[in-house]
This record gives C-alpha cells, structure tokens and sequence, in this order.
C-alpha cells in the first residue's frame, strides 16, 4: 500500500550486522539446519530395505564425486621381515587409475584362506605416519619412533593390526593421500587441498572413501584371503572410513568402528571438530546431510555384523548425541531382523583403542566369521 514503510513489513528482514557467529557459522545456520532434512535416512517409512540401500548408497556414490575406474592392481613385494606366526611385508599396488603407493601387509604362516581385515587408520592431525600407527614399521627409525608414541597415547603400547595378525589375520593399511608416505600435509594445509580438489571437480573426502573401497578390493584379491572372512577395523577418522567403507561396498562382511559416531546436529556444538574446518575435510561430502545423517549412512552395513564403540568422557563425540545414533542404527538392524548383529558399547574413558578394547573387539570379531 502506497505510503507504508517497508522496514516495518514483516515479510522484510532486519538487516544484518554481524553474518559469522563465533563458531564459524553463519548466523542463519539454524535455518539451513532445518534443511538437513536427510530424505534418504532411515525412518519406519521405509518397508523395502534392499531397494533403500541400493538408492541411498548409490547417491552417496554420487556425492563422492569419483569415477571409480577399477584398475589392475599389479602388485609387488618390496621388502619384507618375519615377526614369528606372521611376516610383514611393504608392498607397492595400483590404488587408482592415477595412484601407485606402498602399503603395509602382514601374513600369517600357511598356506589359508585366512581371515582378513583393512585396517583404517585415524587423523590425529599427525600426518608424519599414518599405516604406521597400526602396523609396526621397520626401516625408518624416526617414524618409529613416532609410531611408538602414537601406540602409547592411543593403544596401551600395541599395534592394532599386530595384535590381529598374532590371531592369524591377514591385515592390511594404506596411508590416507597426505599421510606418511602419501605426504607431506599440515593442519592448516587441509583447507588448501580439498578446495583445490573442487576445483579440479573432484574431492578429497570422496576421494578417500573411493581409496578405502580399492584397499578392500585389493586385499579380497589376495589368495592367501578368505573373501567371506573380511573385516573393517578402524580408530577415530579410521572408524569413519570403516563405516564408510562398508557403506560403499559389500566386499566387506563385518565392520569394528572405534570412537567415530554421532548425529550430525549433535556435533555442531561449540568447540567441536566439526566446526573448526582443518580436519573436517576429509569427512566432508557436500550435500550428504540433505540426503543422509552419519548413522544412516554407517547404517547401509545392516544387516552385516558392526561392532561400534564410543567413549563415554570422548570430548569429540558427546555422548548424548552418540546414544541417539545408536539408537537409530539399532532400529535398521532390527527392521532387517537382524538386531543380534549389531554391538554397540560405550566404554568408561576417552577417545582411545585400548588393549582391553582390542581384545574385546577381536574376540567379537573371530565369533562372526566362526573362530
């Protein structure tokens, strides 16, 4: 109507003062968080379990961003030493159509198929080792050094994938690109390389689950692997990767997940990990919280056994938004009528993998594939 001021319509908004919040976020973040309406979740809506998988994991495919060319892996053995019932190996293989690089293997004595597992390691914002803080290297002793530090802090003192190997599993791990020998990376780096990423029509974080899906691949194609016996296991960004993984892929039948799950909301909390950018890279696919929410994407597993732990004091994961993922995940095994497969445990203490945890999750494990 003629004459009425414009500020004073309540379909005009206030303009504003300040866009950022200290947080990082943009002061309208509670309405874009209303979007999150993760329209391919699980919910009791869904009645045709197959089919929601294969759409939910088809568009999480699709916002990879990768084209996942399935090259040759042409292997090699470049060097090799022997640790009593097993011997670790430094081997060299096609991870990609554009990317050759040395892994670390260990094989148990005999002949097989043994048990396998990809082993996935964490992010740490230590990027000077990165399979090295699970398997024990040989012939550096600075990174040595270093992944002895890292086993203290984190493991009791072990090397996970030793640990499992000493059970008479075939265990492998691969560096995530920036890590180890797939470096060198800095924390303030991170920013620069998955923006460079997108600029190329790609990404970093696909670009890791796309690797961490060939890991499996390559470690199925093994002789000396029983196929039907092949496990997930990762720590922290490797928990991610493990669920990621096995979200992708349906070469891997058993998942063990340490300290990495929560609800997306209840991580956009003040001094959360999430917020502060570095290291959120390499989990970061744009656009998947429209579609789907961690525990729905970790949760395309089912009904495959998943073994998933938290920590109760874990600073990074608050618990009460770990229980509801847990809960969600708990219900998509039970629509599969499947609930027996999945363990979820909240452990006393931090973010940590420790020996009494390990022992738990290898014992849980050996029961799936019937040792």
């Amino acid at each position: 109507m003629a004459g009425e001021d414009p500020t004073k319509s309540p379909n005009v908004a206030h303009n504003q003062t300040r866009g950022v919040s200290e947080d990082n976020l943009p002061v309208f973040a509670p309405a874009l968080k209303q979007q999150m309406a993760f329209s391919l979740g699980w919910s009791e809506r869904v009645t045709n379990l197959p089919r929601w998988k294969e759409i939910a994991r088809a568009k999480l495919w699709e916002l990879t961003l990768q084209n996942p060319i399935q090259t040759d892996f042409a292997s090699e053995i470049i060097d090799e030493v022997d640790r009593g019932a097993y011997v670790a190996r430094k081997v060299a293989f096609n991870l990609t159509n554009d990317s050759r690089v040395i892994a670390l293997l260990l094989m148990p004595k005999g002949t097989g198929p043994f048990p396998a597992a990809v082993m996935y390691h964490d992010h740490g914002s230590m990027f000077d080792i990165g399979k090295e803080k699970l398997i024990k290297s040989w012939d550096d002793e600075a990174r040595l050094q270093t992944s002895k530090t890292w086993a203290e802090r984190f493991f009791s003192g072990r090397y996970p994938a030793d640990a499992l190997a000493r059970r008479g599993y075939v265990v492998l791990a691969t560096d995530v690109l920036g890590w180890s020998d797939r470096g060198p990376l800095t924390y303030d780096a991170q920013q620069a390389l998955a923006a460079n990423f997108f600029n190329m029509g790609s990404s970093l974080a696909g670009l890791m689950a796309f690797e961490d899906t060939r890991a499996a691949d390559f470690l199925a194609s093994l002789p000396q692997v029983d196929q039907q016996r092949l496990a997930a296991v990762g720590f922290s960004m490797g928990a991610f990767r493990a669920w990621q993984a096995v979200a992708l892929s349906d070469r891997i039948k058993a998942t063990v997940a340490v300290n990495w799950m929560a609800t997306a909301e209840g991580l956009m909390v003040t001094g959360n990990n999430q917020l502060r950018g570095g290291s959120a890279w390499h989990m970061t696919h744009p656009g998947l919280l429209q579609y789907l929410d961690y525990p729905d994407v970790a949760s395309l597993a089912a009904p495959n056994p998943m073994l998933i732990f938290a920590g109760a004091t874990d600073t990074l994961f608050p618990p009460a938004s770990v229980k509801d993922a847990f809960e969600k995940m708990r219900s998509v095994w039970e629509a599969w009528n499947a609930l027996d497969r999945l363990e979820t445990k909240l452990w006393p203490g931090g973010h940590v993998f420790t020996a009494d945890q390990q022992d738990y999750a290898y014992d849980w494990l050996n029961r799936q594939f019937g040792m």
